[in-house]
């Protein structure tokens, strides 16, 4: 079976965690600091930035495959995998220790809330019985 869907979104968020990756990587470099984040703002913040992708992306794929599998309409699929891919590239503009409450911090992660719940109710639903 294949799932031209989650592969294209698999795909996006592939070149996404390597742009991440790759910030964390020249932030390590010009603080030159290996392991963790010193007391370095801007590396903790890019660390961060990269780990909450990495906690929320594997999690969203998986969920968004078995939709696919069971059917789930392409319309509601894409509607995740975009709500979640947007979030995914606004939030770490957001993502600053100085402000807990920035506007994109939060419609980052509501777009990958709101993706999650739309993907667990496609899977719950026929689980159930509805």
């Amino acid at each position: 079976m294949t799932l031209p869907i989650t592969s294209l979104f698999a795909a996006l968020f592939g070149i996404l965690m390597l742009v991440l990756w790759i910030n964390v990587t020249k932030t390590r470099a010009r603080a030159d600091i290996s392991i963790g984040h010193g007391d370095d703002a801007a590396l903790h913040e890019t660390v961060r930035r990269h780990g909450n992708f990495m906690e929320w992306v594997p999690i969203t794929l998986i969920l968004l495959a078995l939709a696919e599998m069971q059917g789930l309409g392409a319309a509601w699929l894409y509607a995740a995998g975009l709500l979640a891919l947007v979030g995914r590239l606004i939030h770490p503009f957001g993502l600053t220790a100085g402000n807990a409450s920035h506007p994109l911090r939060i419609m980052g992660n509501s777009g990958n809330l709101l993706a999650t719940l739309i993907l667990v109710i496609a899977l719950l639903l026929p689980a159930l019985g509805g």
